[in-house]
């Protein structure tokens, strides 16, 4: 998708620090960290919302909340963690391409909803 900057690192015209990929998403820190880990797991496939997914958006989503569970102790989040979807402006949703965030790393029970 033209001016996304998700779309961008994900092509390589935005350098960042990918801390794993593969055939469907990205895992990067967040810029603007709410947790002591803060990542954000990014499918390659572009749609904004949930509601906007096709079939293939489905299986991504899935494939990545599978492989962040076998991730979770690589990433330092061996105690637990939060993931977190924000679906329009109204939720806080920055960047309309759809991306995970993975919240841990500390106790967040404090925090948001439980």
């Amino acid at each position: 998708m033209e001016d996304c900057v998700f779309c961008s690192i994900i092509k390589g015209e935005i350098p960042t620090d990918i801390l794993y990929q593969d055939g469907d998403f990205i895992v990067i820190k967040d810029i603007n960290p709410m947790a002591k880990i803060h990542l954000l797991a990014i499918p390659k496939v572009h749609f904004p919302l949930l509601s906007m997914q096709t079939e293939e958006g489905v299986q991504v989503v899935s494939r990545i909340i599978h492989k962040i569970s076998e991730l979770a102790e690589q990433l330092g989040l061996k105690n637990g963690y939060r993931l977190m979807i924000n679906q329009g402006e109204d939720a806080g949703q920055t960047v309309a391409h759809l991306h995970i965030h993975i919240l841990g790393g500390e106790n967040l029970d404090a925090r948001w909803i439980n």
